[in-house]
């Protein structure tokens, strides 16, 4: 029986897509992956991986064009490993997206509900308040840009598509000054030089603010900085120096120092007003996380009660549910995400929320002792989903509603499926575009407790 081999050149159908958004064809009776391809093409493809679980091609030629195919508007798209879905257009993105929502949850987590809205994002470039760039050199010069796809080299990504035009003239300020005064890019190999990132934030209103991770300081060019960045980017509000001695891949892993202005960059989410430092975490594209909110505060406070929120990090859902709540109690294990949740609500004026330093099972047990029976339960884990134990002390807790934000449609799957053995199931659910041109998508749902 013939077999699928490195190298062979197939013509084929593209009938799917995986979760990465690659195209998906069957040869010989294989799935193969193609990146760039879209459902309904036609491609030539040349074997690039065969292994026992997976084959991997790439598209030699397009025969036959998917109406929804356009040209990328960025020269890297498909090699820097960010914009992966730049060849279509958004109505298809937003399909595909939804598709693999409702695929994952079938497939994974055994349920029959399916979700049919997916929110699209009113700006699909220039969304990302959070921008981090390695830094390299290209003949001879400071470049700031992305790594390419599966390796360490340097893409230069002077006008990245997805960053603010102020972020992409800081990052081109940078370089400038670092060539002016010879400051050189770090070496992951040697471990010689100086600057490895460089990393924004930028808020609604225009102000950035700077960190540049460096593995050691810029002695007597530390002054001229601030000056030399203000003439081409007044939108300034900050400079902090992160000196990162370390050789592993971690970028805000060191000791922090402010070189000038404000350690801080304030942004409104919800009506309300953060505080966010480098090390903060805060969502990336603020416009989509408001109406992921929205979401998430319908589904778990429609008649008020008490709400937990899990996960709770600096407060951001806390804060928004307490407008419709009677009480909320958030609970996080990062003491000083806790100390910054309260500040935030103290800043806001928000009286009805607490904050406690805890996970799920010891936020259960102080709740029980306190007799306190949560009406909601609100989770938004980290990419990899919760731990059994914290399934098991929701189910302990057995609130009514237990509402799931997820940025991963696999664990939040794979999340229901343990969850349906507390007698929870999905009766609600909208996925959310947080980030228009990757594979990336947000999602919501809404589990109820059965009788």
């Amino acid at each position: 029986m013939p077999k699928l081999e490195k190298n062979d050149v197939f013509t084929c159908e593209i009938t799917g897509y995986t979760a990465e958004g690659n195209g998906v064809a069957h040869i010989m009776g294989r799935a193969v992956f193609v990146p760039g391809a879209i459902p309904g093409e036609t491609w030539e493809v040349k074997l690039l991986k065969v292994a026992a679980s997976t084959v991997y091609a790439k598209g030699i030629r397009l025969i036959s064009s998917s109406p929804a195919r356009i040209p990328p508007e960025c020269h890297i798209a498909g090699k820097c490993g960010g914009c992966a879905l730049a060849h279509m257009d958004y109505h298809e993105e937003l399909r595909m997206k939804l598709a693999k929502v409702n695929d994952a949850l079938r497939r994974i987590g055994g349920c029959e509900f399916s979700i049919s809205e997916i929110i699209a994002a009113e700006h699909i470039s220039g969304y990302r308040n959070k921008g981090i760039t390695a830094v390299g050199s290209t003949n001879g010069h400071a470049a700031a840009g992305f790594y390419r796809s599966r390796s360490h080299d340097i893409l230069p990504a002077p006008d990245c598509l997805l960053q603010s035009e102020a972020a992409n003239r800081i990052n081109r300020a940078v370089c400038q000054w670092m060539d002016a005064y010879n400051i050189p890019p770090y070496n992951e190999i040697t471990g010689k030089g100086t600057v490895r990132h460089i990393f924004t934030r930028t808020n609604r209103d225009g102000q950035v603010h700077l960190t540049i991770i460096s593995a050691r300081g810029f002695g007597s060019a530390t002054g001229t900085l601030a000056p030399v960045l203000l003439k081409d980017c007044p939108e300034l509000c900050g400079i902090t120096l992160c000196v990162n001695k370390n050789r592993g891949n971690s970028v805000l892993d060191g000791t922090f120092y402010l070189l000038w202005g404000s350690e801080t960059i304030s942004e409104t989410l919800c009506g309300h007003t953060f505080h966010i430092s480098p090390q903060s975490f805060f969502q990336i594209n603020p416009d989509q996380a408001e109406r992921l909110y929205d979401k998430a505060v319908q589904y778990a406070a429609p008649h008020g009660g008490t709400v937990l929120d899990l996960y709770c990090g600096t407060g951001t859902i806390s804060l928004y549910l307490a407008a419709k709540a009677e009480r909320v109690i958030g609970a996080e294990i990062v003491p000083e995400a806790v100390e910054n949740a309260r500040k935030n609500a103290d800043a806001n004026g928000v009286k009805n929320v607490e904050f406690i330093c805890a996970d799920a099972g010891q936020a259960a047990g102080e709740l029980a002792r306190r007799g306190i029976r949560p009406d909601a339960i609100v989770v938004d884990p980290p990419r990899k989903g919760m731990y059994e134990n914290t399934i098991d002390a929701i189910g302990e807790m057995s609130p009514a509603r237990l509402v799931y934000v997820s940025c991963d449609p696999a664990t939040l799957a794979r999340d229901v499926k343990r969850l349906s053995a507390h007698s929870y199931a999905v009766t609600a659910g909208t996925a959310v575009d947080m980030f228009p041109r990757t594979h990336h998508v947000e999602t919501v749902v809404l589990m109820e407790k059965l009788l």
